[in-house]
């Protein structure tokens, strides 16, 4: 079988987006819900002590910018999905960091 077309990527992103549209615990919703549950571990762990899970809190909030600029990126280039399928983000992010590299 050969590649999934774009469009067809795009109808099945749009598919599992409605149906998973109330569940911000999607994968398809939040890209960083793996930083989202090492948050709720670490104060869980440590009776709710901010201070002890700024790392965390840090590392989250830089995923979420990292994504909400790939989707304002994508939005602006007509890019669809606007937030890539869970799939795809591993190689973005993959491209992202090589052109960093590249540029310093």
């Amino acid at each position: 079988m050969g590649e999934e077309s774009d469009e067809s990527k795009i109808k099945r992103a749009t598919k599992n987006r409605l149906r998973d549209a109330s569940n911000l615990n999607s994968e398809y919703n939040n890209p960083c819900i793996k930083e989202h549950k090492q948050v709720h571990k670490c104060l869980n762990d440590n009776n709710y002590n901010h201070d002890r899970c700024r790392f965390h809190f840090e590392n989250y909030n830089s995923c979420q910018a990292f994504w909400k600029s790939v989707q304002s990126d994508r939005r602006k280039k007509d890019i669809r999905p606007y937030l890539p399928v869970p799939e795809d983000r591993e190689q973005i992010k993959q491209a992202y960091l090589e052109k960093k590299k590249n540029a310093n």
